[in-house]
């Protein structure tokens, strides 16, 4: 059920469809974006969501080993902290994204924050570890929630002419939060028990509820006559729930026999549910935006990069551990150089679209990213803090000057009534990304034992070379002709 209408500037736009029920796109298509001081607010509500529901991924990690201890539980049960919010996040992504294209997406992203400030709560006061899981999987449920409409909420929040600098901003927001888990879990606990990590949140998540309930838009276009498919929705979670639990399986060292039975599930459930969405209108798993071709290469490209990205920041930690002999205090320091770039350049390269093409942007900057990566992979044993930082430095101005652009042309070419798929699947290629990218280096750890950071950085620079040829392939295809 709708449960808004646009009463200001309506129009009505027939669709063709293949039911008998007629649907049509409704709303103002004329909608460009808010305006000062409003805007602030909104983009404020927006980059406290998504930097908190990204950094709560990991920023327990550190204090995994305390969180054990003080739980009584072992050290591999104590993982099921980390892995129950992920694995939460990448089963209801999508469902909760074409929930906001059908409701609204500030409801959406507004009942995210409040499951999550709750969820917060609940864990720091949680004293045994099936409750701070299962805390952690309402805080994931409200985490998704945000993630999944939060782009969208960008591309409908900023006037088009702002558009690049907003995605641009937004991006340096996601990729700060990604890598600032460990440093800020190591700033709390040096003066706060282990359950501060949660409640911090409480305070921050309860201004942004203010500012998100008053200040963000409502949706500017929506189609009258799509329902909600549970189905749908239950098949997504079951089959990337397999997806990235095999992944997690197999790095956490699952027996061979339990993995390969995961896999067969997810094979069989993946067939049935890739069947059903192909002979969907609008598609939980956007099937008619990945026939888009520059869609699917954008995705394409997003998934190889963070890929590569996630195997550095998974690597190099090691390296510096093993090969250079560092503490801990020296890698927290010498790592932030990678996220401090991106904060200057992902705005920039986000002023520049419109004047260069995403493509070649692209193509520069994970071009940037693999001779970073070669060069960490092959950087000698007697190397300086400086010849570290400035070679992490490299990759993350790579980094930043390709996710930028990738961002604006994935939401670009996708008409605004799939706005909230086409900014599901954009985080989906993140979180997809990001986990694969965690079992490559466990499975190299496997392999190769003490040498796997340094192998781990010779594939990411291969991987980002990939990624370069998929970015510059799109110069040749021209998206849709959009709405906005």
């Amino acid at each position: 059920m709708i449960l808004r209408t646009f009463a200001a500037g309506m129009k009505k736009v027939e669709l063709k469809s293949g039911t008998e029920q007629e649907e049509t796109v409704v709303g103002n298509l004329q909608w460009d974006g808010l305006h000062r001081p409003k805007i602030y607010y909104a983009v404020a509500s927006l980059w406290c969501g998504i930097f908190l529901s990204v950094m709560d991924g990991n920023i327990c990690n550190v204090a995994l080993p305390t969180i054990a201890q003080e739980l009584g539980v072992s050290s591999a049960d104590s993982i099921w902290v980390v892995n129950s919010f992920q694995l939460v996040i990448m089963m209801t992504l999508l469902a909760f994204s074409s929930l906001g294209e059908l409701l609204s997406y500030k409801r959406v992203y507004v009942s995210g924050v409040v499951l999550f400030t709750i969820g917060s709560f609940f864990c720091s006061f949680s004293h045994t570890l099936p409750l701070l899981v299962a805390s952690r999987v309402f805080q994931g449920i409200g985490a998704a929630m945000m993630m999944s409409v939060n782009t969208t909420l960008v591309k409908i929040t900023y006037p088009k002419k702002y558009l690049g600098r907003g995605v641009g901003l937004n991006a340096t927001v996601v990729a700060l939060a990604s890598v600032a888990g460990p440093t800020v879990a190591a700033g709390i606990l040096s003066f706060a028990e282990w359950p501060w990590l949660f409640a911090i949140n409480i305070p921050v998540g309860i201004v942004t509820f203010f500012m998100a309930w008053k200040h963000l838009p409502d949706n500017p276009t929506h189609v009258r006559g799509r329902h909600f498919n549970f189905k749908d929705a239950l098949l997504n979670a079951a089959v990337f729930g397999l997806l990235i639990g095999c992944i997690e399986m197999y790095s956490h060292g699952a027996r061979p026999t339990v993995v390969l039975i995961g896999v067969a599930l997810l094979l069989v459930l993946g067939y049935i549910y890739v069947r059903s969405q192909l002979d969907r209108k609008y598609p939980m798993l956007p099937f008619d935006l990945l026939r888009i071709p520059v869609f699917t290469m954008s995705v394409v490209t997003s998934i190889v990069s963070f890929t590569a990205q996630m195997m550095a920041m998974v690597a190099i930690p090691f390296m510096l551990l093993h090969t250079f002999g560092m503490n801990a205090v020296e890698t927290g320091l010498l790592m932030t150089s990678w996220p401090l770039v991106i904060v200057f350049v992902a705005p920039l390269a986000g002023s520049l679209i419109g004047k260069v093409h995403p493509g070649l942007l692209g193509l520069f900057g994970l071009l940037l990213m693999s001779a970073g990566c070669f060069l960490l992979s092959f950087i000698p044993e007697d190397a300086s803090h400086l010849d570290i930082a400035w070679r992490l430095m490299m990759c993350g101005a790579g980094f930043g000057f390709f996710q930028s652009p990738n961002n604006h042309m994935l939401l670009s070419s996708s008409p605004n009534h799939r706005a909230g798929s086409a900014g599901g699947m954009l985080a989906t290629a993140r979180l997809v990304g990001q986990s694969t990218g965690a079992a490559l280096v466990a499975m190299f750890f496997h392999l190769f034992g003490d040498g796997a950071p340094h192998d781990a950085m010779l594939l990411a620079g291969i991987l980002t070379i990939c990624g370069a040829l998929s970015s510059v392939s799109r110069l040749g295809l021209r998206p849709p002709v959009n709405e906005r």
